[in-house]
């Protein structure tokens, strides 16, 4: 075989044979050099990818004109990398549009946000310090339902900004991460009661009781009659465990503010678990002037979480029949159809939620009916019908519906279409996340850890990622020191979260510690009642040699949970016998 010679583009030809060529032997022709890009031209190629919905390219399009344009495109850019959950390119873009306007509000805001998605708190609470020293030319606006600026005096101007700040950074973020980024960032010195209220609510949230209520009791002292801020500050006390505290408290609150107070002693006995106590405080009310329809609602909701589906059923038709439902009212008749095993009502009840805003939670809720009655294409189709109707949930809503193949024994259909979805929302950190939790589900479980591992190396102090690694290997009995560490670690952040108390509880008996995991079991469970926690609880009692206190824990849980496949396969192995 002949083999083409190869020709050094700097050799230098004869010169015999340059003078037989004449002019074109004159000199050597130089390598073309590839034309400079242009911004406006990527500009208009982003455009264009952007209508066809290639998100991904228009996204990462804009982020190269970005860097080499003014900052009106940079915010584009920002906008677009943002809305296309492209997180590499977004914050591209956020970098260099906070380099180019330093002093816009709007342009920390957005940097704020898009660091805080990825983790980078440090990097996110220097924007927030920016965002509140930069003048307010426009601060940014709040996602739909999420502004807490309707508790902020009209007066107050910074408190508004910060309070639509927030705002924003939760239609986007978690509430950890946000609190994260503004508590000890946002100046509280001579802070009014809207303010500090709104840092106790954000505290709460991000599973802060301890700190929420240092926040709620300066707003009390500061504007003793605030609903708010007593509001805050009872339901602080509640997940603190100081009931007494809390019912104190919330009778301080209707006494002093007979009016817009008047369920708040019913609220803190129904968060206490103290059903009895609210049901009788429900009835009281009852009798007197307070609104007839919101105590029927709030007796219909507390029947349905106590387990009592008939006396919750004729509460909610009740309601219906009186013009006084709403679209909850009709989510929870839909709820009580789909556990009494009418699939037909409880769909053609979700069904009519389409068009309401708890349309997504309807769907998914039609979807898991649909996988459990072995009809997998009919369950996607819901999801996907809804995510072409609404593009911007295209990332939450493939998490969703991944969680729906893994709940129900799909996990190899879950996982090819999350790698799917990062083709096109490249590391994307709920979608990885995601997916290790799913190689778990699948068996894979060194692939799961491994996974986990990656994303924490990314996020090294995200108490989300740390949970779910060390409970990973906790449930596993592997490296069960490093497991209880990095729970810990998760705790240290989120310090009242039941779902990190659970671990710890966990991994406390799964390394001999009953009596030790037993206190962390039952506060986890009186924080957020789970099932999940409930059948921890209950082993770690057994364990303990408390076994008529386990099944009580069981009993209660499961009528709250009937439909628990994790609660009821522990109360299958431990008393096979029962009913």
């Amino acid at each position: 075989m002949r083999v083409r010679a190869l020709i050094h583009p700097l050799r230098v030809l004869p010169t015999a044979l340059c003078l037989a060529l004449a002019a074109g032997c004159a000199s050597v022709p130089e390598k073309p050099v590839p034309p400079k890009p242009d911004a406006a031209a990527l500009t208009i190629v982003a455009e264009i990818a952007l209508q066809r919905g290639d998100c991904r390219t228009a996204s990462e399009t804009y982020a190269k004109a970005a860097l080499l344009a003014s900052a009106p495109v940079a915010q584009r850019a920002t906008e677009v990398g943002l809305a296309c959950e492209n997180l590499p390119a977004a914050w591209t873009s956020a970098q260099r549009w906070r380099e180019l306007a330093p002093r816009s509000r709007e342009a920390q805001a957005l940097y704020a946000t898009v660091a805080l998605k990825l983790y980078r708190i440090a990097d996110a609470r220097g924007a927030v310090k920016a965002f509140l020293r930069a003048p307010p030319a426009r601060a940014p606006n709040p996602a739909p339902g999420m502004s807490h600026s309707q508790n902020v005096p009209a007066g107050n101007s910074a408190d508004r900004a910060l309070a639509d700040l927030a705002s924003l950074l939760l239609a986007e973020c978690e509430p950890p991460e946000v609190f994260a980024a503004m508590n000890g960032v946002v100046d509280t010195t001579d802070a009014s009661p809207a303010r500090l209220t709104l840092l106790g609510e954000l505290a709460l949230e991000a599973y802060d009781a301890r700190t929420a209520q240092r926040y709620a009791l300066r707003a009390v002292r500061e504007s003793p009659k605030d609903l708010p801020a007593n509001h805050l500050l009872a339901r602080a006390y509640v997940v603190l465990g100081k009931p007494g505290k809390a019912i104190a408290t919330a009778q301080e609150l209707m006494r002093v503010k007979p009016r817009q107070g008047m369920l708040e002693l019913a609220g803190v006995y129904q968060e206490l678990g103290r059903v009895e106590d609210a049901h009788q405080e429900l009835e009281r009310l009852r009798a007197t002037d307070a609104p007839r329809a919101e105590v029927d609602r709030r007796l219909a909701v507390l029947a349905y979480d106590s387990g009592d589906l008939h006396e919750a059923q004729q509460r909610f038709a009740d309601l219906a029949e009186s013009g006084e439902a709403d679209d909850s009212t009709l989510m929870y008749l839909s709820d009580i159809a789909a556990r009494e095993g009418d699939l037909d009502a409880a769909l053609a009840g979700y069904g009519k939620l389409s068009d309401s805003p708890l349309a997504l939670q309807a769907r998914e809720k039609a979807a898991a009916l649909l996988l459990s009655s072995d009809r997998p294409s009919a369950a996607m189709a819901l999801l996907q019908d809804y995510a072409r109707q609404h593009p911007e949930d295209t990332v939450d809503l493939t998490v969703a519906e991944a969680q729906l193949l893994g709940d129900h024994g799909r996990p190899d259909a879950a996982l090819k279409l999350l790698d799917a979805a990062l083709q096109s929302y490249p590391q994307h950190p709920a979608l990885e996340y995601e997916r290790a939790i799913v190689l778990e589900q699948a068996g894979r479980v060194s692939e799961s850890v491994q996974a986990l591992q990656r994303l924490l190396a990314q996020r090294p102090d995200d108490p989300t990622v740390l949970n779910a690694l060390g409970y990973t290997l906790a449930e596993h009995d592997l490296q069960l020191p490093r497991a209880e560490s990095l729970i810990r670690r998760a705790l240290e952040r989120m310090p009242d979260n039941p779902a990190v108390l659970d671990s710890l509880g966990w991994v406390r008996l799964r390394r001999g510690d009953a009596t030790g995991a037993l206190p962390l079991l039952e506060r986890a469970y009186g924080i957020s009642h789970d099932a999940q926690i409930a059948a921890h609880w209950g082993q770690a009692l057994w364990a303990a040699g408390r076994q008529e206190a386990a099944r009580k824990v069981w009993a209660e849980a499961l009528a709250r949970n009937p439909d628990s496949k994790s609660l009821r396969a522990v109360v299958a192995r431990f008393i096979p016998n029962a009913k």
